[in-house]
């Protein structure tokens, strides 16, 4: 007994050596979802039925600090109920590294970070985390960050690479980006926020069955946002240029919010979006659709997914004017927001013939309730009332009722915890 008195003992000494100036925490997130779908992302089809399934994300995140040092471990399994059978002996998805990266802080200004990270900027429209997919996103890429008070200077690149080859491959990368480089500075002056964004992304392609090449596509613009006592507004303006598969690109984004908060709990805002598209009938091969690239999408534009949520890419573009009435009360969140779709360029029926450029109306309702700390269920309900425009561009049935009802649960403890 007295034996094993010393080793414990000699055991939490080390722990106490080992630690000191460390700091180290572990939390967990388990989100299980349901969703109906009914036309969800595309309209519903005469000969296609609704769907319903429950999806989960659980995540167990590791953070640890010392010093100068940072360190972020964050792995992750993402299944569909069911998707494997209940006496499996190996899961279909496994587990997967959604971040692994260290930082290391220079000084109080300097810093440097390299791995598997998030990159989500201002409001996310360029660049995101996308959290609503269970999977999320992130990038294998070193940033370095130059942060003195109210500014922000942010470096990123990567390299990416299918494995680890012995000479270059003889069929195109398509995972992902081949490189990307961006240069982002945030600032500020009392109420106002501004942000400017350069990014340029290689991907690389097949110009001919021997001849692998890799064009760069170019995202520039800025993000304004400002608040004054009840007010808060914020616009963004981005353009893109460059080569895409051997064509030129040529595109354009515009988006503001206006907001007021008509009491302490109820809140309006009125916003707009444009990203530019191209005329059906326009035999150009020039890119003039506006990719919002790793934005986290499903934020915008509805969250039914019709637009550029994997989709709706090089097309006639989309206009979205929107209102958001969000309410809060105590633990309760209230929010809905009514869209108008409509097509910026020209949209041609099957005798190449003009359509209306009306696209539909979407109705997104949703309620967040906060049961306790570390315990939130959030619910939604969507429905589209699409054209017959929509119907040209996406396929389906507009007549038929196209909705979605989604409840979550989520669960994020924090399990341990020391310094």
């Amino acid at each position: 007994m007295k034996s094993l008195k010393i080793i414990g003992l000699s055991f939490f000494g080390l722990i106490s050596i080992g630690s000191y100036a460390q700091e180290f925490d572990a939390s967990l997130q388990l989100r299980p979802r349901f969703e109906y779908r009914n036309g969800f992302k595309s309209l519903i089809k005469d000969s296609e039925d609704a769907t319903s399934f429950v999806s989960q994300r659980s995540r167990l995140i590791l953070n640890f600090k010392q010093d100068k040092l940072k360190t972020k471990l964050s792995l992750q399994n993402i299944r569909t109920w069911g998707d494997v059978a209940t006496t499996t002996t190996a899961d279909k998805n496994a587990i997967a590294v959604f971040e692994a990266w260290a930082q290391y802080d220079f000084d109080t200004n300097w810093s440097a970070r390299l791995g598997r990270q998030v990159l989500s900027y201002d409001n996310q429209r360029i660049l995101g985390e996308i959290d609503w997919a269970q999977q999320g996103q992130s990038h294998d890429a070193a940033v370095i960050s130059f942060h003195p008070k109210n500014n922000q200077l942010d470096l990123g690149f990567a390299l990416n690479a299918n494995a680890e080859n012995l000479v270059a491959p003889t069929t195109a990368y398509t995972t992902t980006y081949k490189s990307l480089q961006y240069a982002w500075y945030h600032t500020q002056f009392s109420k106002l926020n501004m942000s400017f964004l350069l990014m340029n992304t290689g991907y690389e392609f097949a110009k001919t069955l021997t001849d692998l090449e890799v064009d760069y596509k170019q995202t520039f613009g800025t993000y304004l946002s400002y608040t004054e006592n009840k007010w808060d507004v914020n616009l963004g303006l981005y353009g893109q240029s460059g080569k895409s598969s051997d064509n030129n690109v040529n595109a354009y984004y515009a988006g503001a919010n206006l907001g007021y908060a008509l009491t302490g709990k109820f809140k309006t805002s009125l916003g707009y979006e444009f990203l530019s598209g191209k005329n059906q009938n326009d035999t150009s091969t020039d890119y003039k659709s506006f990719t919002p690239l790793f934005g986290t999408n499903h934020g915008f534009n509805g969250f039914m997914d019709y637009f550029y949520v994997g989709n709706h890419q090089n097309n006639v573009g989309l206009s979205d004017a929107f209102l958001k009435l969000n309410y809060t009360q105590n633990k309760w969140q209230f929010s809905l927001t009514p869209h108008l779709f409509s097509a910026p360029n020209t949209v041609l029926d099957a005798f190449d013939n003009k359509m209306d450029s009306y696209l539909g109306t979407e109705l997104d309702f949703t309620t967040i309730y906060a049961l306790k700390k570390d315990i939130t269920t959030s619910a939604g309900y969507s429905q589209m009332f699409g054209s017959t425009t929509l119907e040209r561009l996406k396929g389906g049935n507009a007549s038929n009722t196209n909705n979605w009802i989604w409840i979550m649960v989520s669960f994020s403890p924090r399990i341990f915890t020391t310094k």
